[in-house]
């Protein structure tokens, strides 16, 4: 009897020392489990591009408005502006920068910075230009990206960074789509970054990036094509230390359409607020309806972003050097 109350105590001192190292009674490390992030029962209608800011204390919400059932007509321009809504109250106010869409904004102490593509009614959307205020009511304008001849120019994105400011935005060169990135110390003048381009694994379709700095990693959310086994247009995170490789999320996608919301989870972009991470993004059919939906991390962005990737997992990634035609590689860390 002694004997095996002996045999039975050593059997569960090695269960619970194996169960210790690997998190598992079988031996097997458990599988990571995804960032929780949980769709909120509301949208705004026509919504799309948009930031969400908090701005001397008010939580304010960037956004832009255009009839796309008007591209290539006479007139579409006067349907394109940018204004803002209230988070507390709903309210919509401050329209400003008449004929640019695809607003983008960070706040820099007592300043509200936007950023915004330049409309026409037939060359589609030019040049990334820059605009600022103090109060919400008087508006500053400058050229911030001058399109190259043979561009179009679409969604930027701004975030800090140890070096000061960076902006990635979307081109439709060399793929369409993509996106480039610029740098700048004051949010004012805009140095593009030279010989990068992010263009995906196989020079596939890569649009409206929000961008984030959360040390060492930049970490990008991107829409994707549709792949096999998904619904429809899909968002991605991807993070580098260098803005050249990549690494994807195994987790991949962070957004996909659900039941409501047609085949299109995209345009993302987020804020924090008392701890938790607010993530607004677009639905729809990419053609004919959209609207903006809002979704929840109960934590930090810095816990958010880094929850993608799980110590040890296996990453694809993607070199974004305009010279690089190396395959897909895997990596491991």
């Amino acid at each position: 009897m002694n004997c095996l109350n002996c045999r039975v105590r050593f059997v569960l001192m090695v269960v619970v020392a194996i169960f210790r190292l690997t998190g598992s009674p079988a031996g097997r490390a458990e599988e990571p489990r995804r960032p929780e992030l949980v769709k909120l029962p509301f949208a705004w209608h026509k919504g799309m591009e948009n930031t969400p800011v908090e701005f001397k204390g008010r939580q304010l919400l960037l956004m832009n408005r255009r009839d796309d059932t008007k591209v290539n007509t006479e007139g579409y321009l006067k349907t394109v502006y940018c204004y803002l809504i209230d988070l507390q109250t709903g309210e919509e106010f401050g329209r400003f920068a008449e004929g640019f869409s695809f607003v983008n904004g960070i706040v820099d102490g007592d300043r509200l910075h936007v950023f915004a593509t330049e409309g026409t009614d037939f060359n589609w959307f030019q040049s990334i230009h820059h605009f600022w205020t103090d109060d919400l009511a008087t508006w500053h304008q400058e050229l911030a990206i001058q399109k190259a001849a043979d561009e179009n120019l679409f969604n930027p994105s701004v975030c800090r960074d140890d070096r000061g400011f960076l902006m990635a935005y979307e081109s439709n060169q060399p793929v369409q789509f993509c996106f480039r990135f610029a740098r700048s110390k004051d949010l004012s003048h805009w140095e593009p970054v030279p010989d990068l381009i992010f263009r995906g694994e196989n020079n596939e379709y890569s649009a409206c990036p929000v961008i984030r700095y959360f040390a060492p990693y930049y970490y990008v959310i991107y829409l994707h094509a549709a792949v096999p086994g998904h619904h429809g247009w899909i968002s991605f995170i991807a993070r580098s230390k260098d803005l050249a490789t990549w690494q994807l999320s195994p987790m991949n996608p962070v957004l996909e359409a659900g039941p409501g919301e047609g085949h299109n989870n995209s345009d993302v972009d987020l804020f924090e607020l008392n701890g938790k991470t607010y993530v607004f993004y677009a639905t729809g059919d990419q053609a004919t309806w959209c609207s903006l939906r809002m979704a929840m991390h109960p934590g930090p962005m810095k816990q958010f972003f880094e929850g993608w990737f799980p110590a040890g997992a296996t990453m694809r990634e993607i070199d974004a050097r305009m010279n690089s035609s190396l395959p897909a590689a895997a990596a491991s860390r």
